[in-house]
């Protein structure tokens, strides 16, 4: 089920302008069973729009959250990069904000607890909140303090009522994800103690334009901020961005910290990002307009480049059954015709299928066995981690390939 009208999730507009149609598509986090690939998947509207009001780059259609969440396949702790990335993180809050065991910590969108598990062992008290009821189920039994249910103004309150309100809130890649972007912001004032700060990453609308990062856009990806537009969100709920920072997470994101307004001095690097946005145009249609010429132009060369490897009788299989792979795939039109199989190291995606394609999600140990040529790198942000992982190849001088933000073959052992 979608939303029968658009309205700007932010300022509430009923216009916007398309930026890129990618048409009909399934929704990317739901593998599918090997009886459930006897049949068309559900494919729902999926198109980039830009706010001529207000600035907010989004998805018109908004799926159904139940759809989205409830039952999820994407586990953080399955990645290295993700992990450091934590801790990192973690170090960072505990030191800047000076939180002690006297301290509270709440985590939305907290998936299975691989950020929160740091602050615990600093002795520092934690709360999960998780939609996700497997996931969640997961974090439980890690020994992380999880609720399953959505965040929201209601949430909060009830939260809040319980003597959890926080000395520091986090809320990573979680933004982008949520429909009622009042309610939740919201929420974070109700549940932030006076003298808190919230934390939030997010994808940085900038880094995907630039980045051709198409296939970042997705069902449960409604929103694409600048600094600019998310300081303003936050104002209006009588809270204040006082510091930011461009990290390359996510192939490029935005952290930024959040108080209650007046509470804290506003960090110089606030104006300068929002200035740089108003100089290079974030803030105009005009920005967005070459984007879709971009991502047609990388899925002509993808179909070419496959097509000649057909010729050459030479194997390409992919790597990550990540929400990044459903889009690009399906959009680029490649099926198991194309890429036999995709490969996975999270058993719960093993003996799945693709959405959409229906292409087979494998043990990565497939790759040793049928030693293809070409290994397409569908999680492009975590290359590295991934080259690593897979140097193995170099045995039979195989390469790696890469489609974002160009299409990219690099030598194994490089």
């Amino acid at each position: 089920m979608t939303t029968p009208a658009f309205e700007c999730r932010s300022c509430g507009h009923r216009e916007a302008r398309t930026i890129l149609d990618l048409g009909f598509l399934p929704l990317p986090n739901r593998l599918v069973s090997e009886r459930e690939a006897n049949h068309p998947d559900p494919r729902y509207p999926l198109e980039l729009v830009y706010c001529p009001h207000c600035s907010l780059v989004q998805i018109r259609e908004t799926v159904d959250p139940e759809l989205l969440f409830t039952e999820y396949l994407y586990f953080s702790s399955f990645s290295e990069t993700m992990l450091d990335h934590a801790r990192r993180l973690c170090r960072l809050c505990i030191g800047r904000l000076s939180l002690s065991p006297e301290s509270r910590v709440v985590e939305v969108a907290s998936n299975d607890g691989y950020l929160l598990q740091y602050f615990l062992r600093e002795g520092i008290p934690v709360l999960g909140i998780e939609p996700a009821r497997n996931i969640a189920r997961v974090a439980v039994e890690r020994g992380i303090p999880t609720r399953a249910v959505f965040f929201g103004s209601a949430t909060a309150r009830e939260l809040a009522a319980e003597g959890e309100a926080a000395d520091l809130i986090l809320g990573l890649n979680v933004l982008a994800h949520v429909p009622d972007l009042h309610g939740f912001i919201d929420g974070i004032r109700c549940l932030l103690k006076p003298g808190g700060a919230a934390v939030f990453e997010f994808p940085y609308v900038r880094s995907m334009i630039e980045g051709n990062e198409f296939d970042t856009i997705y069902h449960e990806h409604l929103c694409y901020f600048s600094l600019s537009v998310v300081a303003g969100l936050f104002r209006r709920h009588g809270l204040a961005v006082f510091d930011a920072e461009k990290i390359p997470i996510h192939g490029g994101s935005l952290r930024i910290f959040v108080c209650h307004a007046g509470t804290r001095p506003e960090e110089e690097s606030v104006r300068r990002i929002e200035d740089e946005e108003r100089q290079d145009g974030l803030l105009s249609y005009e920005y967005y307009q070459k984007f879709a010429v971009s991502v047609e132009g990388l899925r002509q060369e993808m179909r070419r480049r496959i097509s000649g490897m057909k010729k050459c009788n030479e194997r390409i299989v992919a790597y990550g059954a990540a929400a990044k792979g459903s889009i690009l795939l399906n959009y680029f039109d490649i099926g198991p015709d194309d890429i036999p199989y995709i490969a996975d190291i999270n058993p719960h995606k093993q003996g799945k299928f693709l959405p959409g394609n229906h292409i087979p999600v494998v043990s990565p140990e497939k790759i040793r066995e049928t030693r293809p040529e070409y290994v397409l790198i569908i999680p492009w942000n975590l290359k590295n981690e991934i080259m690593e992982q897979l140097s193995f190849i170099s045995e039979w001088n195989g390469k790696f390939m890469l489609a974002i933000p160009r299409i990219e073959v690099i030598a194994s052992g490089s």
